[in-house]
């Protein structure tokens, strides 16, 4: 089924509100350069004050790198970097932005895949490239004039963000300018900013979610950009500020009660008028307890790196059904925004009737361009104008989207990816693991929790006839070990040993079936 061109969130249409990533800001500046443009840990910038720090990067940049060349960033999130993200595409070259939470040998892997000529912040061990320091970019007069707005295809690359796959391969995603431009439109015309918004951002810069800073600003609002997530922190910024609008995931829902419940005096934030989630649905406990301690509307996003960003929705009106008398509907992703078509296709790519389960495809101007030097992947991606999401959903007759299963066996801990295929990976170097399946499980504080199920050895003595929680000498050991190639976030928090894996009919592990043997067994504390 294709979504019908009537759907609540697909009302009304918009020309991009921006061509060019360069454009935002210089545009902006020219209109109000006394405007507040952000605010992070140290002081609030104006518009004319980031504008001009972004083109003496431009011209910093400009010299020390070749024409159309790629640039990557390493650091926390800050003003300072949050100009480096406007500055490269507007010096006609392409960003690549680092996550600093991976492992350094999948950082240098990344830096080489993308031909890096410039790395901006923190050092990278192994980097042969330039590196130079956040804090000198641009302190140092440059011979290049700086380029405000440069003048080339709104189709060029403007972002290469790597993403993992199913066999936790890194993808270089690659953002256009028009792509990201069609991602912001949407997200402005299904989930609009205010013309009195003031929006935190609590999410580092390297995900595609900085979109929706440059969604802020496309509108011309300030954005409070704190350098990591600290609950207290938030909160006070939100006092502070006056902030009405913020992003968060579910363990950073969770953390903001825990922290005003633990201390009263911090108040919630009276101004607080709306927050926005994705990723994965909210649990319906956790919104109701949120709508009682905040008074604050609820709005969720669906979408992914390839998609540049959000492009279904389930806004306010509709969580304020679901928290009254309608629970089901806090379970979908939400109707398509303008200019986005859904469709559910089978196995052969042919459409489905409403009411069916299939592959969720995509088409839309957000649908980037493909991936980096990977043209058989961009192929079986990208059909036909079609985004293939690999997501397992549903369309009902009014275009309401639910996905039923996750794609590619992806866990979503604390907002951040994981795929299970490279947890497996490191987990089966160990000696005493015969075989390994990863899985997410529910978690009240992580939204998923990263689980391994354990074939061990028959010398081990970890075997059973049951699955059971392993020894905590075990579960550190394997943890180290995802560690040394991994994210932090990456490590298993559940282990457990058992006799054999579930397999289907095809001999592949039945991970569905597992997760429920798992939720079933000894000592377990979560519920399939």
């Amino acid at each position: 089924m294709t979504t019908p061109s009537n759907t609540p969130a697909s009302s009304g249409s918009g020309r991009p509100l921006f061509d060019h990533i360069g454009a935002v800001i210089a545009d902006w500046a020219a209109d109000d350069p006394g405007a507040l443009a952000v605010v992070d840990d140290t002081r609030p910038v104006t518009v004319g004050e980031l504008d001009r720090r972004i083109d003496t990067q431009v011209a910093d940049i400009a010299t020390r790198t070749s024409d159309r060349g790629r640039v990557a960033t390493h650091a926390p999130a800050s003003a300072e970097l949050l100009a480096t993200l406007y500055a490269v595409p507007r010096s006609g070259r392409v960003l690549v932005p680092i996550n600093t939470r991976l492992a350094d040998t999948a950082k240098l892997a990344q830096l080489r895949r993308a031909e890096v000529e410039l790395l901006i912040g923190d050092p990278i061990d192994g980097f042969d490239g330039t590196t130079i320091p956040l804090t000198e970019l641009g302190r140092t007069p440059r011979r290049a004039e700086a380029t405000r707005v440069i003048d080339r295809n709104h189709d060029d690359v403007a972002w290469i963000i790597f993403t993992s796959g199913s066999t936790g391969e890194p993808k270089g995603v690659l953002i256009t300018h028009t792509s990201l431009a069609a991602a912001v439109t949407a997200t402005a015309a299904a989930r609009p900013i205010a013309d009195d918004d003031v929006y935190l951002y609590p999410f580092p810069l390297f995900h595609i979610a900085a979109y929706n800073v440059i969604h802020a600003h496309a509108r011309r609002r300030p954005v409070v950009l704190p350098p990591r997530f600290d609950a207290r922190r938030i909160i006070e910024l939100c006092h502070a500020h006056r902030v009405t609008t913020m992003s968060s995931t579910a363990t950073m829902l969770r953390m903001l009660l825990d922290a005003l419940a633990d201390d009263p005096r911090l108040g919630p934030p009276v101004s607080l008028r709306s927050i926005a989630y994705g990723a994965a649905p909210m649990p319906a406990e956790l919104l109701v307890e949120a709508a009682e301690v905040l008074g604050c509307d609820f709005a969720q996003g669906y979408g992914s790196t390839e998609l540049s960003g959000n492009a279904v929705f389930l806004g306010p009106q509709e969580h304020r059904r679901g928290l009254t008398d309608d629970r089901a509907i806090l379970r979908a992703a939400g109707f398509p925004a303008p200019g986005v078509e859904i469709r559910i296709a089978d196995a052969h790519g042919d459409e489905l009737a409403a009411g069916e389960a299939g592959e969720v495809t995509v088409r839309a101007a957000q649908v980037c361009a493909g991936y980096l030097d990977d043209p058989i992947t961009t192929a079986d991606t990208i059909r036909d104008g079609w985004l293939h999401t690999g997501d397992i959903g549903i369309l009902d007759d009014r275009g309401l989207l639910r996905i039923v299963d996750r794609a590619k066996d992806m866990v979503v801990t604390g907002g951040e990816n994981v795929a299970s295929r490279a947890v497996e990976d490191a987990l089966r170097s160990h000696p005493d693991v015969a075989d390994v399946a990863v899985v997410g499980l529910p978690d009240p504080r992580w939204g998923e929790a990263v689980t391994a199920a354990v074939v061990a050895t028959a010398d081990s003595g970890l075997r059973g006839d049951v699955w059971r929680r392993a020894p905590e000498s075990f579960v550190a050991a394997l943890g180290d070990l995802a560690a040394c190639d991994l994210a932090g976030y990456a490590k298993p928090r559940n282990v457990f040993v058992g006799p054999e894996l579930p397999v289907n009919a095809n001999g592949k592990i039945d991970k569905r079936r597992l997760r429920t043997l798992l939720a079933e067994s000894p000592g377990s504390t979560t519920s399939p």
